[in-house]
């Protein structure tokens, strides 16, 4: 229950900071005349919430904080069905309280207005800053979340750096919204998409399908490129008579 309750914590907290600059920079228009200088706030923010998220949780659930993660775990071999199960739960709970709590905040102000400013959905054709279309949107996303889940997958496994994986997935966290804002507004994150869909309806809750699917589909191919590049090293070597003499160095893999 601890797991699971830190996997609900840490999504609503990823969600509401996140989601929240975004609703600020672009809904609110706080980003000035430039839509870059909103760009670059939302995407530090989802890098640096998720950089102590892990840090924080990461000793009790790992922190995934996002259902592609667990995806590319699970076929990782590293987590149970049953567990990855509750994980998903957890997010998508996690994710839709998180929205709430920003919602309850905004509203109380009386610039902010659901219809017209929004709550961060993702989205294409007209909800895309340089309208996307379906298909470049849902390849955006597989490819973002495949390179996302990818280096969670290698720092975190055997051939990783503890002590550095939390910059390192806070970092690409970062890297992969400051391309994928402009294109759909970046998910990469089921959960993170779930929830302002469902609070705002309509068209944001019509396209948020895809906002599911891709980024599931996304963890599927990170796992996937896992295995090719990893599968080989994390194999012990087969030992030749060179190996077993005296003073003998281990043969590369």
């Amino acid at each position: 229950m601890r797991k699971l309750f830190a996997e609900a914590l840490g999504t609503g907290l990823l969600v509401f900071f996140g989601v929240g600059v975004a609703t600020i920079t672009f809904g609110l228009h706080f980003q000035g005349i430039s839509p870059s200088a909103g760009v670059v706030a939302t995407a530090l923010t989802f890098g640096l919430v998720l950089l102590a998220l892990a840090y924080a949780l990461g000793p009790v659930s790992g922190c995934h904080v996002n259902p592609a993660v667990t995806m590319g775990v699970l076929l990782a071999g590293r987590l149970r069905l049953a567990e990855a199960i509750g994980y998903w739960i957890a997010q998508f709970a996690g994710g839709i309280l998180g929205a709430l709590l920003l919602w309850g905040v905004l509203d109380r102000s009386p610039y902010y207005q659901k219809s017209t400013t929004g709550l961060g959905a993702n989205g294409w054709g007209a909800d895309s800053l340089i309208h996307i279309g379906l298909g470049g949107a849902f390849l955006t996303e597989v490819i973002l979340t495949a390179v996302f889940v990818f280096v969670i997958l290698a720092v975190t496994g055997k051939t990783g750096n503890s002590t550095t994986a939390g910059l390192v997935i806070g970092l690409t966290l970062t890297l992969v919204h400051l391309i994928g804002i402009p294109i759909t507004g970046t998910s990469v994150n089921p959960a993170r998409s779930l929830g302002p869909a469902l609070i705002l309806g309509g068209t944001p809750l019509n396209q948020v399908w895809l906002f599911i699917v891709a980024p599931l589909v996304g963890g599927v191919v990170a796992a996937a490129v896992n295995y090719l590049v990893f599968a080989e090293s994390a194999r012990p070597a087969a030992s030749t008579p060179a190996d077993s003499a005296p003073g003998a160095q281990p043969s590369a893999a």
